[in-house]
């Protein structure tokens, strides 16, 4: 995500931090440095331009902080100033109709149907009910898969197979959800290959019969420039009251998410960062702000962290590991969580100077390894998982070939998993001593009896 635009920016910033004082001169080479990594990252030009003007105008206005490097107050102008180009702070969804209704709207493989997918699953967790309905009267697939995805999430489909009257569906599917108690209707849209007229009629009417609490543009945040002319068009015609953007994962320069909320002056409420259902998150300006600037994520890593894992299964995790008793069971279980967490380089790139370490690392190579791992546990049977010890020559010849590794990896990886378990026995009975001699208060309680 913003992969080219992170990069050219730390170059400038590496510039910045050698600055002993601001002077009209250096802040303008800066600036224009800056001003060519926007553009190049596809951010509209006049975006570009007034974003520009205000961190210059403020740059050179700005009484400098003696305990602050002048080179660091400029980074943070940028910062702050980047915070307000996306929006300032975070826009909730307003869910205050009886149903709530929102209307997904937007082109043709713009990622509707999964943010629908996504948009439920989210509120589900959130504590409300959520129906989908299938409002894609032009594409049969459209309706198979949101059906296909309200079956992954258990949360109910409405679909009509057949039916061309979208305002039919709607009503329709508005009774079900109040014979259903469905408290949240998504509609979810056609799409379109270009800004059609007569389609864009048919959600005006479909908007004007639901009256829908959001209306939320959906976009590709590969889309670019073109992103300014797709949200003036559907803003004109209905009002959004907010944008998702979608495959941030796969684009390398990001530059409609820095036009979209400056063009239209509607909020950025959601972002999806990847195919599965999880990838999905609350749009915030600052975390993004800090996440284009290279200066990480911590906020987003720990909510992904205390999602992923159950609280339980960590405490008794901890037992173990205290005990000693830490299995290669309880080993696949933790590299099953962190694939929960999510793509190793997304997690890399969420730390302070995780951009950074991430240009020229094959993170791929790091993934990979991951999963020949996983395989070799998998291999194993669940009394050779508790006590490796009993892993003799032809059963470690049975799961080097049932993984598809070689019996070096295998004893690689159980050579790893033995000093690892010597390790935390060490450790466990460090703290057992600690805690008899000090009342579990250490060396200084000791010491003060």
């Amino acid at each position: 995500m913003f992969d080219n635009l992170t990069g050219k920016l730390q170059n400038v910033f590496r510039n910045l931090r050698g600055l002993g004082k601001i002077s009209e001169s250096n802040v303008t080479d800066s600036l224009r440095d800056v001003r060519l990594a926007l553009l190049d990252a596809d951010v509209n030009f006049k975006v570009v331009k007034d974003f520009i003007d205000r961190v210059h105008a403020q740059s050179l206005g700005v009484e400098v902080v003696q305990s602050v490097q002048p080179g660091q107050q400029l980074i943070k102008i940028i910062h702050d100033e980047l915070v307000v180009l996306l929006g300032g702070e975070n826009a909730a969804l307003n869910l205050s109709g009886a149903p709530s209704c929102l209307m997904l709207v937007g082109l043709h493989g713009s990622g509707k149907t999964t943010s629908a997918g996504k948009l439920a699953r989210l509120l589900t967790k959130q504590g409300r009910q959520p129906l989908l309905v299938a409002a894609d009267v032009y594409r049969p697939a459209a309706m198979d898969q949101l059906a296909t995805l309200g079956e992954k999430l258990e949360v109910p489909v409405f679909v009509r197979k057949g039916e061309t009257d979208v305002l039919k569906i709607a009503r329709e599917a508005l009774a079900f959800a109040a014979a259903q108690h469905r408290n949240t209707v998504i509609f979810d849209t056609a799409g379109r290959l270009q800004i059609d007229e007569p389609l864009i009629q048919e959600l005006v009417r479909l908007r004007d019969l639901v009256k829908p609490d959001e209306i939320l543009l959906v976009l590709d945040a590969a889309t670019g420039q073109e992103a300014v002319n797709v949200a003036t068009h559907f803003d004109q015609a209905l009002s959004i009251t907010g944008s998702i953007l979608t495959k941030l994962d796969g684009d390398a320069r990001g530059g409609a998410a820095l036009s979209l909320r400056a063009v239209t002056h509607k909020p950025i409420k959601f972002a999806g960062l990847g195919e599965k259902l999880e990838d999905f998150e609350p749009f915030h300006p600052e975390r993004m702000a800090s996440r284009i600037l290279g200066m990480g994520d911590v906020v987003s890593l720990v909510e992904k962290a205390v999602e992923a894992v159950d609280e339980d299964d960590a405490r008794k995790l901890e037992e173990k590991m205290r005990k000693g008793e830490f299995t290669l069971e309880d080993f696949l279980a933790q590299l099953r969580q962190m694939k929960k967490l999510g793509p190793l380089e997304q997690l890399v790139g969420l730390l302070p100077g995780g951009a950074q370490a991430l240009q020229g690392a094959d993170m791929s190579k790091s993934e990979k390894e991951f999963r020949r791992m996983e395989a070799m546990i998998c291999a194993m049977t669940p009394k050779e998982r508790q006590a490796p010890a009993i892993l003799n020559a032809s059963r470690r010849r049975r799961i080097a070939a049932g993984s598809g590794v070689s019996v070096t990896e295998l004893n690689t990886l159980l050579n790893r998993f033995n000093q690892m378990q010597q390790m935390m026995k060490k450790m466990g009975k460090f703290k057992k001593l600690m805690s008899r001699m000090g009342g579990g208060s250490g060396p200084a309680g000791w010491l003060g009896r």
